[in-house]
This record gives structure tokens, C-alpha cells and sequence, in this order.
């Protein structure tokens, strides 16, 4: 995996120069506990990362952050929790490219405008997603679980409990013939737990959270769904390898309700920036097999706008039909 590196550096300092600038009314800012949701179930890769950064706008602000995790319809649920609140900079989520991107083709009615109902205070990092079995999965490796599954069609189950890993399953059936039951969870934990009880042949997890179960020995990795090998793991292939043009790369950000004053989100965007620029935080985030990946909040906008398009052609080449 690569650090972030001369092309980010820009956004870091010109939203660091911002803190000597800002408005008395944000410096002021917060006077009362704020509340962070996270669309996706505890133990989440998402969830982790929102419960790190948490830590550091505790002590930065002077206020606790109540973490507060709003699970379902691939982080739908929490998401429009995130729009419905006040614009006040007392509530503020985590997003990812399922709940602002991949969404927009999951759902024929989604209940929430991912770019006109928030107002994005900055990208966090990017990762991808493991190719998780059992430890007895007759198949060792890559090559050998594609051969073992288009022998048996229909025959694997696999879950999904985010907008990557559905994607994920549907290009995995689209470019590798892969024909597997794909079953619906409220997050991927979940749907890890039953990789692991044996009611599922497999799965994809986010890095943060797989690491911990191929460490421990109860679930095995075979591939990574980026475009290339990770740093952290360069042993475990990219299905890029076998499948060319499989690509599923993922992203966590911060976000508040739409019209939420302009210098609260760019205080807001200095402490994140400050966050990703040390040390601890990079190596720990390194530990969680993620990549910081910081952006400010107008250009996270514009790219939330990029990955909409990005995920709807996909969606669409995968042949994913909106729920």
C-alpha cells in the first residue's frame, strides 16, 4: 500500500493554513458533545475508523463524540440519519463509497440526495476488500477457488453487507463466471460470522476487518479486490491478476448534513487534515491494512460527484438491478 504522498500534500497544507484563519464563531465551536453516525454495524471497517478519528476530535475540540452506529440497507439507513439531522455541526457521519456512490444503482428509491442533502468535510482513506473462505475450503488459492466455483453452479453462498462487496460479488460473476447465491446482511462482520459457522462458502470483507480473522486463523484471504497487491499483504494477489479489469477500491469519509455553516466544516477539515499528518495515525491505520487519503471538502465533493458515475457504469456493466 502507498502512503499518501507529493499529489496530496497540497490539500494537507492548504487545510492546515486554514486553522490560523478561521471565523471566532468556529474557533468557539463546539460548546456541547457532538454525535458521530456510522451507517454500518460496530466492528465495521468504517466503524473503526469513525471510533479512531473520534478519539482525536475529542481531545482536539474539548467536547465527547458519541459514536453511534445506524446499520442497514447498505449503510442507507444511517446515511439519511446524517441528512435528516439539524445542520447545526453537532452531528456529522462517516460515509463511504456504498452510502455516496454505489447506492445510487443499489436502489430504485433512495431516500437521500448523496450529494444536495450533505456537506462533505473530507476524505479519510482508501482500501479494498479480501476474498474470504474457510480455512477447509477445498480450493488453496485463486485460480483454484475460480475452478472450483464455476464447477458448481449455484452451489456457493456468499454474503455481502456493503455496496463493495455486492459489487464485488457481481464482478466476480461477470467477469470470472462465478454463479453463487449472493445473501443480504446488515454490515460484513455479520456476514463474516457466517463464513466462518460455515452457512456461507464465502465472502468479501474491508481490510479492517479481515485482517484480525486471517491473523487468527479463522477465515483464510485469497485475493484482494484492488487493482493491484497490497503493501501490507504483497503475497495475496489482486483478482486483477486472474480477472483483468476486476477493481473494487473503497473510501471512508466525514460528512455533515447539508447547509452546515461553511467555517464549522472547515474547522472540522483542519483537525482531520491534522489527524491523517501524524504519525500514530498512520501507523495505525497501516496496522488496519488502510491507506490515508486525505482530501478537503470541496474537492471530496467533486470527487463524490466522480465516483457516483463511477459506480453507476459498473453497476450497470455488472448487471445489478436496483432493489
Amino acid at each position: 500500500m502507498r502512503w499518501f504522498g507529493i499529489r496530496a500534500l497540497p490539500c494537507l497544507l492548504s487545510l492546515l493554513l486554514l486553522g490560523a484563519v478561521l471565523p471566532a464563531a468556529a474557533q468557539d465551536y463546539p460548546t456541547r458533545p457532538l454525535r458521530m453516525i456510522v451507517p454500518f454495524p460496530a466492528g465495521a471497517g468504517p466503524d473503526q475508523v469513525a471510533r479512531f478519528i473520534a478519539e482525536y476530535f475529542k481531545d482536539a475540540l474539548g467536547q465527547p463524540i458519541v459514536v453511534e452506529n445506524r446499520p442497514g440497507a447498505l449503510g442507507s439507513i444511517g446515511a439519511l440519519e446524517i441528512a435528516r439531522a439539524a445542520p447545526d455541526g453537532y452531528t456529522i457521519g462517516i460515509i463511504t463509497n456504498s452510502t455516496h456512490a454505489s447506492n445510487v444503482s443499489m436502489f430504485r428509491r433512495l431516500a437521500y440526495d448523496p450529494v444536495a442533502d450533505f456537506t462533505p468535510i473530507g476524505r479519510i482513506i482508501t482500501t479494498a476488500m479480501v476474498l474470504l473462505v474457510r480455512p477447509d475450503f477445498p480450493a488453496r488459492d485463486l485460480a483454484g477457488f475460480l475452478d472450483y466455483a464455476r464447477r458448481h453452479p449455484g452451489q456457493l453462498s456468499a454474503g455481502y453487507g456493503s455496496g463493495a462487496s455486492q459489487m464485488s460479488l457481481a464482478r466476480l460473476r461477470s467477469l470470472g463466471g462465478v454463479e453463487a447465491v449472493p445473501v443480504p446482511y446488515r454490515g460484513v462482520p455479520i456476514a463474516l460470522t457466517d463464513v466462518i459457522s460455515g452457512n456461507l462458502a464465502f465472502s468479501l470483507g474491508d481490510y479492517a476487518v479481515s485482517l484480525a480473522q486471517m491473523q487468527g486463523g479463522t477465515l483464510r484471504g485469497l485475493a484482494v479486490t484492488a487493482a493491484e497487491r497490497s503493501d501490507l499483504m504483497p503475497d495475496l494477489p489482486a483478482i486483477a491478476e486472474v480477472l483483468p479489469g476486476f477493481d473494487v477500491t473503497i473510501w471512508y469519509g466525514l460528512t455533515a448534513p447539508a447547509r452546515t455553516p461553511r467555517p464549522i466544516i472547515d474547522r472540522l477539515a483542519v483537525l482531520t487534515a491534522e489527524f491523517l499528518t501524524r504519525p500514530a495515525t498512520r501507523s495505525r491505520l497501516s496496522e488496519m491494512g488502510l491507506n490515508p487519503a486525505p482530501q478537503p471538502p470541496d474537492v471530496f465533493g467533486d470527487f463524490i460527484r466522480s465516483e457516483i458515475v463511477k459506480w453507476t457504469a459498473a453497476a450497470r456493466e455488472a448487471g445489478i438491478e436496483p432493489q
